[in-house]
């Protein structure tokens, strides 16, 4: 296989990744018809972060970080950087060095399916990562790779100019010619939630909401009262007592 750095500027709006962002993992990806998830074994070093931009893709060997120096000047402001390896790696490939050059570009963040070190400096920076694991093994610059190709990483393929949305629920690709669509099934769904969340808040329950009781009744579920418990007095009983 070729290696290749291939320069592109095919990605997706801006509005359009700060809407997904705003909607966050699983709303967009309900949406989207449960679709574009990564294996959850792909987590974030610290709680709360919250990303959506553009994905510079980079395919590494394993134990070898060559590639991710080679992408850097490939990367926008807004973009997310995603990492594969041609074999599986828990080495820590990224850490505090690379988030700086990256911040100082305006990335939003770091998806890569090995290992990252640094972590407590990554967090004082506020650069979201998330990644397979966080291991202080040293990697090579040795291997060429390639960067701006399709990658498969935890499961999903992820082309450049895909959309990567990531929150403390996990990290999901959408596909660029996609994400318009997207966007709007998001908004509908979140506005289908705010009107169940209101009722919710007046005291409907979901198995009424949902018409969930002939489901119980079709799959045999019975309700029955505790024989051991005590039972509740009638208006009678407490009058004659």
């Amino acid at each position: 296989m070729k290696n290749v750095i291939v320069r592109t500027d095919r990605g997706p709006s801006a509005a359009v990744t700060d809407a997904l962002r705003g909607f966050g993992v699983a709303t967009v990806h309900e949406a989207m018809g449960r679709r574009g998830l990564l294996h959850p074994g792909i987590r974030p070093i610290y709680a709360g972060a919250r990303i959506a931009g553009r994905a510079v893709t980079v395919l590494s060997h394993p134990g070898d970080n060559l590639m991710i120096h080679a992408c850097i000047e490939q990367c926008k402001a807004g973009d997310v950087l995603v990492v594969a390896t041609t074999s599986q790696s828990t080495d820590g490939m990224f850490g505090e060095l690379f988030a700086t050059q990256l911040r100082r570009r305006g990335v939003a963040g770091l998806i890569i399916d090995a290992g990252v070190r640094d972590v407590a400096d990554l967090t004082a920076m506020d650069f979201p990562v998330w990644s397979r694991a966080i291991h202080a093994q040293g990697t090579a610059k040795a291997v060429a790779g390639s960067v701006n190709v399709p990658v498969v990483i935890a499961g999903q393929t992820v082309r450049p100019g895909d959309v990567v949305v990531a929150d403390d629920d996990g990290v999901l690709c959408v596909a660029l010619e996609d994400a318009e669509a997207t966007v709007e099934a998001s908004r509908a769904r979140e506005d289908h939630e705010a009107d169940k969340r209101a009722q919710f808040l007046d005291g409907v329950l979901g198995v009424d909401l949902y018409g969930l009781r002939d489901k119980l009744q079709a799959l045999g579920v019975e309700y029955v009262d505790d024989p051991g418990a005590a039972q509740p007095s009638t208006p009678e009983e407490e009058t004659i007592s």
